[in-house]
């Protein structure tokens, strides 16, 4: 008997496959053209196939692969200085594969601190509802969804989860057995929210106030998606101590990286963590090319511009469609349209796609974009006329 598809069936992909891409654009084999607004889910920071970075993995691919660490790789040591100059509270950096890894490396570094400075009992960490942390046990524990928790034993112990913006809620859950506050400052999974600048200082000076470290998730708001390197630095004095990213930072390539201050970092020391494929040659190659093309003040300058251009547009459409779309959500190139409760969000994606538009949904029934930085005004006019037929095709439907 013949056998059918040998893959886990964890997914869902439609029955369309792609052979190539360009830019914002995917290319399938039957030679279909579909503008792509969530890259890889925000990890195609700079489109598809950049010359530039597959430039420096192909270079560094004719010299060596992987070392493991158990030798210097000089790559990284040129991209954790590159991170840490641009960020003036960041003393160390350990590189990761992906934002999972670096996640959980983020919570051990909150713990272990704790730990070597006498208070072994402070291991909760706060974490709020709707957040995503990524797909292993520590990190769908800290998010507590209890769609990814289900069929996986008892929840871990150690996590406090939260509403998201309760801040009566925030104060009276804090105690002596707090270790850190961990928190996306642009919500994705839960809905494409962005945390006002109060919020992180204020979450900044309470975690000065108790001792508590703050740490940050920016695997998907980070890599200039925001308009800023990392999306913290519209904020001043609401930096964290430790800081997880990935997605965009490798543009396409396999990298994370957990970014902290001296003191967070202090008692992470040998034998405490480590990683085999972490920070190896190829994927410093592509980090250090990708950071010194998002670290640019005229792209920097160029995402701000086309998103504040994009978002009005969106804005438009709101109030060209009152009764499907209540709210524009997100922060830079990393937004969503909250639709009303008569529009579910998985058939307007559909709706889209069908017109040649790649999109993403969130929750609270949120349409999600997060398309290349490198995108101008003509994709965004084509995204958002494909959004426009895409609502109209329900409203007539």
């Amino acid at each position: 008997m013949a056998k059918g598809n040998h893959l886990f069936d964890c997914y869902n992909p439609p029955a369309i496959t792609f052979e190539r891409g360009e830019g914002a654009y995917l290319y399938t084999d039957e030679g279909e053209k579909y503008l792509d607004f969530i890259a890889g889910i925000a990890v195609n920071a700079l489109g598809h196939a950049p010359k530039e970075i597959g430039d420096a993995i192909k270079d560094q691919l004719d010299k060596v692969w992987h070392l493991s660490n158990l030798f210097r790789v000089p790559g990284q040591e040129t991209l954790a200085k590159k991170y840490c100059d641009a960020l003036p509270w960041a003393e160390k950096v350990f590189f990761q594969n992906s934002g999972t890894e670096s996640l959980e490396l983020a919570m051990k570094c909150a713990r272990r601190y704790h730990f070597g400075e006498g208070n072994p009992e402070r291991y909760e960490i706060i974490a709020f509802k709707g957040a995503f942390h990524g797909r292993t046990f520590a990190a769908v524990n800290a998010a507590g969804n209890p769609k990814y928790l289900e069929g996986f034993g008892p929840a871990l112990p150690g996590f406090t989860h939260l509403e998201f913006g309760d801040h009566d809620a925030l104060k009276a859950a804090i105690s002596g057995k707090t270790a850190a506050i961990l928190i996306e400052p642009v919500q994705g999974e839960g809905g494409v929210r962005a945390l006002p600048p109060e919020c992180l200082r204020g979450l900044r000076a309470m975690c000065d106030e108790h001792g508590i470290l703050l740490i940050y998730d920016e695997v998907q708001c980070g890599a200039s998606r925001t308009g800023q390197i990392f999306a913290h630095q519209w904020v001043d004095g609401g930096h964290p101590d430790i800081m997880a990213v990935a997605k965009g930072v490798g543009g396409g390539f396999p990298l994370g990286a957990v970014i902290t201050s001296a003191a967070a970092a202090k008692h992470m020391v040998p034998g405490t963590h480590g990683t085999t494929y972490g920070g190896n040659p190829v994927a410093m190659a592509a980090g250090n090319a990708v950071f010194d093309k998002i670290s640019d003040p005229e792209f920097l300058q160029h995402v701000r511009d086309i998103s504040n251009a994009f978002r009005q547009s969106l804005e438009g459409l709101k109030d060209e469609f009152p009764d499907m779309i209540e709210e524009v959500r997100g922060k830079g190139l990393l937004l969503g349209l909250k639709l009303a409760e008569t529009i579910n969000n998985r058939e307007l994606r559909m709706a889209v796609q069908a017109r040649k538009l790649l999109v993403g949904t969130a929750g609270d029934n949120v349409l999600r974009m997060a398309p290349p930085l490198i995108i101008g005004e003509r994709e965004a006019r084509e995204a958002l006329e494909i959004l426009r037929g895409g609502l109209r095709d329900i409203q007539e439907g």
